[in-house]
């Protein structure tokens, strides 16, 4: 049974040309548009199965923001992202927003037919190989990142230092604040002053460019408590706290 889609890209010869495609492989095309802004206003009003939206910058903020909003007003319409080869940001951007699936650009139609039926069914519609890719590139970052960690280290503080390690260790405000011996809207301040520094939108994104640049390893861990015992007087709860 063919998919009831929608290509919505910003290249109109791309679009028109797959839309011609998956409609010989027997897929009902409802639009094949090319529009700069006003994507997610089409994919909502027209409501299809799956939407292959397209674009040329996965890395840019901002890029998945159509998704986010048909996700949020049409939550059973799937996404598949059409895109290049993604840096590990640009690919979890994509699911971060809700994207159902990331195709790259030249891909067999074959394969993005397949990612189609995948995300119509309710499954992740990825190819190995990519994700492959994203995640070897996180764990065995290239040789720049070494000099690129060191740049990033040098325009945060110690404490805003210590403040991306515990984001990266996945404590939430609360914990930070208890193991450093602050207050819940200081550890705030000093998390929003991190992510601005290291022009990121997200906690997640802080600690996957932290992990990828080799941050993390030159910052060192960060003890529990190290902060939290200079100030006892702050809360006699903050040590149990920030150990857990």
């Amino acid at each position: 049974m063919g998919v009831r889609l929608m290509v919505v890209d910003d290249h109109r010869l791309l679009a028109e040309a797959l839309a011609s495609a998956l409609k010989l492989r027997g897929h009902r095309v409802l639009a094949a548009a090319a529009p700069a802004a006003g994507a997610a206003e089409l994919v909502i009003s027209r409501a299809p199965e799956v939407c292959l939206l397209g674009t040329a910058t996965p890395a840019e903020p901002g890029t998945f923001d159509p998704v986010v909003r048909i996700k949020r007003e049409r939550p059973q319409v799937a996404v598949v992202v059409l895109g290049p080869v993604p840096s590990p940001r640009g690919i979890a951007a994509a699911f971060a927003a809700g994207a159902s699936g990331y195709v790259r650009h030249d891909e067999r139609i074959e394969g993005v037919e397949r990612a189609l039926m995948k995300a119509r069914a309710g499954e992740a519609a990825v190819a190995p190989a990519l994700l492959q890719g994203a995640f070897s590139e996180l764990l065995n970052p290239a040789a720049q990142p070494d000099d690129e960690g060191q740049r990033l280290l040098q325009m945060l503080t110690p404490r805003e230092v210590e403040v991306l390690v515990r984001v990266a260790d996945g404590e939430d405000t609360r914990l930070i604040a208890a193991g450093m011996g602050i207050a819940p809207s200081t550890a705030r301040t000093h998390v929003q002053r991190v992510l601005m520094k290291l022009g990121v939108g997200s906690r997640l994104e802080a600690a996957a460019l932290a992990a990828r640049t080799g941050l993390l390893d030159r910052a060192g861990p960060v003890p529990p408590s190290a902060s939290g015992s200079a100030q006892p007087s702050t809360a006699p709860s903050s040590s149990p706290e920030a150990e857990s």
